[in-house]
């Protein structure tokens, strides 16, 4: 892996994990269609640890809620931070088996198909916009039950689909259920932390014995990690600022581009 190879990956990492897009789709499709030798769980490692520390930082307040929430759900004491430390426990396990039980059969390296990456990029790109426009309600994140919390946590089951989005699919469900854009956004970007950390922990497993180190060096490992966590950050603030006034409409004409280019690709190779 080259230097500028490592700055690539980091960049799209970064810019990618928390808008509605595919961050997955954007880092198989460099291998696809340049060529690139498979990045390596070194730098899997490095990239999650880089993401999942801009979603603590950005979020240290809701974090901060949620660890003393968990003492007062034991408590059976109804606050804002139990409520959405419940949440948050109600809606990850749903994604966590299912990503379990596509690594134990290998179904995960069978999804990594650009034709599939094409279809899931354009299909649930629309799929994203439309629940947005055909959205009844706009309520804030400490109105969202347990179940509406279960369902985004059912809908991200789907983002194992590599161009569907985590993301992206869970703000649709969100908006689906009657929350807002901003605490779609938020409430996705939260229900992150528990995934990327396991898919953290699988990777550092998989670099513990030896599997797919790849050739990436520990500089350049180090380099992911800085440089996916100050984009990760930056699209996360920005993303949250402006998301109630822009909407979902321009990820969408993305989405719709970047598979009409894909399958474009497909056709001529």
């Amino acid at each position: 892996m080259t230097w500028w190879q490592a700055l690539l990956l980091a960049l799209i990492q970064g810019l990618t994990e928390f808008l509605p897009v595919s961050s997955s789709a954007h880092l198989i499709l460099p291998e696809a269609v340049l060529g690139w030798t498979k990045q390596g769980v070194l730098i899997d490692v490095m990239a999650h640890v880089g993401t999942l520390f801009s979603v603590l930082i950005y979020f240290r307040k809701d974090v901060a809620e949620m660890l003393i929430g968990l003492r007062e759900l034991l408590q059976r004491k109804l606050t804002r931070g139990s409520i959405l430390a419940l949440n948050l426990i109600v809606a990850t396990p749903p994604a966590l088996l299912f990503g379990f039980l596509l690594a134990v059969g290998g179904w995960d390296e069978a999804l990594r198909d650009p034709a599939i990456i094409a279809a899931a990029t354009i299909i649930f790109g629309i799929v994203l916009w439309l629940s947005d426009i055909w959205a009844r309600d706009d309520r804030a994140m400490d109105t969202l039950s347990w179940r509406g919390a279960f369902a985004m946590g059912l809908a991200q089951m789907l983002a194992f689909i590599p161009g569907t989005s985590r993301s992206g699919i869970t703000m649709t469900a969100g908006r689906a259920i009657g929350l807002s854009r901003e605490a779609a956004a938020r409430f996705s970007m939260l229900m992150s932390l528990p995934i990327i950390g396991a898919g953290g922990a699988y990777a550092l497993v998989k670099l513990a014995s030896g599997d797919d180190i790849g050739d990436a060096t520990l500089g350049q490992g180090l380099l992911v990690a800085i440089l996916s966590f100050i984009v990760a950050y930056l699209a996360i603030a920005l993303f949250i600022r402006f998301v109630t006034r822009i909407g979902f409409l321009p990820f969408m004409i993305y989405r719709l581009a970047l598979g009409g280019a894909l399958i474009a690709w497909l056709a001529l190779t």
